[in-house]
């Protein structure tokens, strides 16, 4: 994994540090972050290294935007440091900072993310910059030389790299300094330094030590990696572009520590469907709702199965969600039965919150969305009967983070295209599927049996039933969900028939009605293309035989029992089984007729006779025994729609 290759050449004691500015709601793109470095550490743990996993809130920052969510007494605090700001109204966070980063917290406890936490204004308050802030502020040439030379940005010589607390208004953001002594700074609060928030006017002097002031964040850097002796260190690639911050930082530790600056891990945007997160301005899925949609394993999955210098496209879509699922589980089965490879092993280390949490055996995501949708499943009693051994305690546990998972993305991310309903009546939308379709639907009714099948023997009975149709398997599928669901989309089809009673199933694909004319005519196909198809599985035929039907039309207006013809079609239908055990429908178009007075006998006989011949130069070509399954069978397809044998009718008349 790139994590493992990134430490592999790494020796000594490795400090990994990582930090967030908690200005609104935390954004699940911050997450990516946190678990590349978590990653990181994994492996230096894993490699026997003396290394240490630290995360930083920087809270001391200024408010320098309204979050999202902001109340309207929040502008009067635009410009104070976050800490210093209380947290709103029935909040348990003790400031506006606590507020917000609270939740993120909370949620790296539930991925099982070793960072040890650390606040700013604790670090400032306690004296722990102290020596930091006095050689930055002494070096400030320095600084002010590395600004022009590294990003262009030029800083007057009065400039000084620091940020006091206003002793009159309390802001941060607002206040500017032009002199240090060795023990206070020169201050003012400017009415129009930025544009966010207008400073007091007042001007004063003060220690800048134990709190009373910051570094700007790029110097805050620099004071971090100096003081924490921190090695390792990524950061967006927003802040890596050439003259970026990470350069200026980097420049500044070297010159003025004369330090090396931590190996850097840029790393790519995590988007949502397209779109950049950010906090303050709320755009896209918080932390919190990343991690109450997706189970522990998969969100660290997520975040660290892609290389950090690729980007992360994520979706809420069903279809991205059940890839997402399904290639988790295939590695989570690949642990479980010993074929693991070393690289997926590691994977598995990386992703897991604790050592029994990557092992149970997965409920696929697209089941348990269907489950929680059919209100008749006793869902854990459903998925022990698909199960061959008893569910462990760990599979329990699974099953039940699964299914949270798929109730929230049912509550908070289904469309309406996601959303299933039994119908109970046949819908109406299943007049509009193709004929061939409605065959289908008809065949699957005739041939199901009573007794109750497992999810893959009704998947392997949908597939045998639309190869003797012919369709082809989506529109079979199709088919189905329209049948049961009024969708054309769904479930695995066998597990969706797997939940459902065989008498109900056979109701209702019994109750659809299809015009077998149109039919034959979606379906059948010329002499020259069944012998095309024999030559491609020559070698795998193993047993053919025949069956003749024919099939005409009653006159428009003659009555259910009247005789009177307008046309019709006869055809040849070839059953083929080859060497895998699945048999194949040929069916060969041999006569169509219309017209009043067709003699329907005639027709019949023309039509043995044809088949006859045909049949005789298919076994000699390509030496096949072709066996009659059944006699021929004619059928009237009447004015009202229905199709009833010959005989029934003459029988009746």
């Amino acid at each position: 994994m790139w994590n493992e290759k990134l430490v592999e050449k790494l020796s000594g004691p490795q400090v990994v540090n990582d930090s967030k500015t908690p200005s609104g709601r935390v954004h699940v793109g911050s997450l990516r972050g946190v678990l590349i470095h978590d990653a990181i550490y994994r492996a230096l743990l894993s490699r026997n290294s003396d290394a240490t996993y630290s995360y930083g809130i920087d809270d001391f920052d200024p408010l320098d935007g309204l979050p999202a969510d902001a109340q309207p007494w929040m502008r009067d605090y635009m410009g104070h440091p976050l800490c210093n700001i209380p947290a709103p109204e029935h909040s348990s966070g003790t400031d506006l900072a606590d507020h917000y980063i609270s939740e993120f917290l909370d949620v790296f406890t539930e991925l099982g993310v070793g960072a040890e936490i650390y606040r700013m204004r604790d670090v400032y308050r306690s004296g722990r910059f102290n020596e930091a802030i006095d050689v930055i502020l002494s070096k400030a040439d320095i600084v002010r030389k590395v600004y022009a030379e590294v990003s262009n940005a030029i800083r007057p010589p009065s400039w000084l790299p620091f940020q006091v607390v206003c002793e009159q208004c309390g802001k941060i953001g607002t206040t500017e300094v032009t002199g240090y002594d060795g023990k206070e700074v020169t201050y003012e609060c400017k009415p129009d330094l930025v544009s966010w928030a207008v400073g007091c006017g007042h001007r004063g002097k003060v220690s800048p030590f134990d709190g009373n002031g910051k570094l700007p964040w790029k110097l805050e850097w620099v004071a971090k990696w100096h003081t924490f002796g921190i090695t390792i260190e990524g950061a967006g690639k927003d802040h890596c572009t050439k003259g970026g911050s990470r350069d200026v930082a980097g420049a500044c530790l070297r010159g003025i520590f004369g330090e090396r600056p931590p190996l850097n891990v840029p790393y790519e945007f995590f988007l949502v469907s397209g779109a950049k997160m950010s906090s303050s301005r709320g755009v896209g899925a918080s932390a919190r709702e990343m991690a109450d949609l997706l189970p522990p394993e998969i969100l660290r999955f997520l975040m660290i199965r892609t290389p950090p210098r690729k980007t992360v496209n994520f979706s809420t879509d069903f279809d991205y969600l059940v890839k997402l699922f399904n290639e988790h589980d295939r590695l989570v089965e690949a642990g479980l039965s010993g074929r693991a490879t070393e690289e997926q092993k590691k994977t598995l280390q990386t992703i897991e919150v604790n050592p029994r949490s990557t092992a149970y055996h997965p409920v696929g995501f697209q089941l348990l969305t269907a489950l929680l949708q059919l209100p008749h499943i006793d869902i854990e009693s459903e998925i022990e009967r698909r199960t061959t051994n008893e569910l462990t305690t760990a599979d329990k546990e699974s099953l039940g983070k699964r299914l949270e998972s798929a109730r929230y993305w049912l509550d908070n991310f289904a469309s309406e295209e996601d959303r299933l309903e039994l119908q109970m009546e046949l819908p109406e939308s299943v007049n509009r599927l193709s004929e061939s379709q409605r065959a289908f639907l008809g065949l699957l009714g005739s041939r199901l049996p009573r007794q109750q099948l497992t999810e893959d023997e009704y998947q392997r009975f949908i597939f045998d039933t639309a190869r003797l149709t012919p369709i082809d398997q989506k529109s079979a599928f199709q088919a189905i969900y329209q049948a049961l669901l009024d969708k054309h989309q769904g479930p695995k089809g066998g597990a969706l028939l797997s939940f459902l009673d065989n008498d109900f199933l056979i109701e209702r694909f019994s109750e659809v009605s299809y015009s077998v004319d149109g039919f034959w005519t979606e379906t059948a196909v010329t002499r020259d293309a069944c012998e095309e198809w024999i030559v491609g599985h020559r070698g795998s035929i193993e047993t053919a035989a025949f069956a003749l039907f024919i099939n005409s039309l009653t006159s428009a207006g003659s009555s259910p029992g009247s005789t009177g013809v307008s046309g019709g079609k006869g055809v040849l239908e070839l059953y083929l089984r080859l060497d895998d055990g699945k048999e194949h429908t040929i069916r060969v178009l041999l006569r169509e007729f219309e017209g009043e007075g067709v003699d329907l006998s005639k027709e019949t006989e023309d039509l043995e006779v044809q088949a006859g011949g045909i049949l005789r130069e298919l076994a000699e070509k390509f030496g096949l025994a072709i066996e009659e399954r059944e006699s021929i069978t004619e059928t009237r397809e009447l004015a009202d729609g229905s199709v009833r044998l010959l005989s029934e009718l003459v029988a009746s008349d």
